[in-house]
């Protein structure tokens, strides 16, 4: 594993500006309704150490479901980060980050909801809703079953 080394960022108009440290930089992709809502596509988010991620500037977080919270620049509306509330964790924006920040795609998540316009490549871990949500939200499995 590479050591660990801090990685800066900032949104599109600069107000924000974003670091965090890395060691081994894992990038996922979120379908979900609320993120392709949010931005127009999936979410990519960027994997970093724990407690390393430190922000400056304009940054408004809004609570967009009851297990979840994102955060974006009150200046230029770019997404910074996905908040999960049982936690505090923050999935930050690899888009933030040149090169997102040198992390390779790993997962991609709500990939049953995911549109037939566009297909992400390669050979890594793709989950359906039921899945995602049995890892990060079980609570609502029940719910979800009753719905499909």
């Amino acid at each position: 594993m590479p050591a660990p080394h801090e990685i800066k960022g900032q949104c599109l108009c600069g107000a924000v500006q974003v670091s965090a440290m890395v060691d081994n930089p894992i990038v996922r992709a979120c379908h979900c309704d609320m993120c392709r809502q949010h931005g127009s596509g999936p979410f990519f988010s960027l994997q970093t150490i724990a407690d390393s991620i430190a922000v400056t500037g304009p940054a408004t977080t809004f609570k967009s479901s009851d297990w979840g919270a994102r955060a974006f620049c009150s200046t230029c509306g770019s997404t910074l980060w996905y908040e999960l509330q049982k936690d505090g964790t923050r999935n930050l924006s690899a888009g933030l980050f040149p090169d997102a920040g040198g992390g390779t795609l790993m997962a991609e998540y709500f990939t049953d909801k995911c549109p037939q316009a566009y297909a992400l490549a390669g050979d890594h871990e793709k989950l359906t809703t039921r899945e995602t949500l049995a890892v990060f939200a079980p609570e609502y499995l029940e719910e979800y079953d009753g719905q499909v």
